[in-house]
């Protein structure tokens, strides 16, 4: 079976992030989507509410289920969950210069590889932070989240 796992905040979880999760399971038998929690970064919304969001958002996808990562290393949780692959959804040069730092060291690691996805075009410009600080000024986000998404963020305001 081949299992990836794809990381991140998901603070919230929009259209680009979908979009991504959904083209990496159709690469792999099963992906996991590990929701992480970094406790130097102020979410938006409790780790359990994200855990929610992504669950309900990504619900139809056949292999794919949502997980909390826990603390520590995204080498050491793959290896932990039989998982081969890390995917990362990449929206420009320097989502890649980030990213490619971490590659290489999780391959160095445990063996983990990283497949990195090219975002389409018109999810490109999304970003979490952005869609938050657009909703928070009054701005419509209608078409780039979920609408579970969209209600808990016209609600937080």
């Amino acid at each position: 079976m081949r299992r990836a796992v794809c990381p991140g905040s998901f603070d919230p979880i929009h259209n680009g992030h979908i979009e991504v999760i959904a083209r990496a399971a159709s690469l792999f038998d099963e992906v996991i989507v590990a929701v992480s929690t970094n406790y130097a970064k102020k979410y938006r919304f409790p780790a359990e509410q994200r855990l929610e969001l992504a669950a309900e958002a990504l619900g139809s996808l056949r292999g794919v289920s949502v997980v909390p990562m826990g603390e520590g290393l995204l080498a050491e949780f793959c290896r932990e969950h039989g998982a081969g692959a890390i995917v990362k959804g990449l929206r420009s040069v320097q989502d890649y210069q980030y990213e490619l730092p971490m590659a290489v060291m999780n391959r160095h690691l445990t063996g983990v590889e990283t497949v990195f996805l090219p975002a389409e075009g018109s999810y490109t410009h999304l970003s979490s932070s952005l869609i938050k600080e657009v909703a928070a000024l009054g701005g419509d986000i209608s078409g780039f989240v979920p609408a579970a998404v969209l209600k808990r963020l016209l609600a937080a305001d």
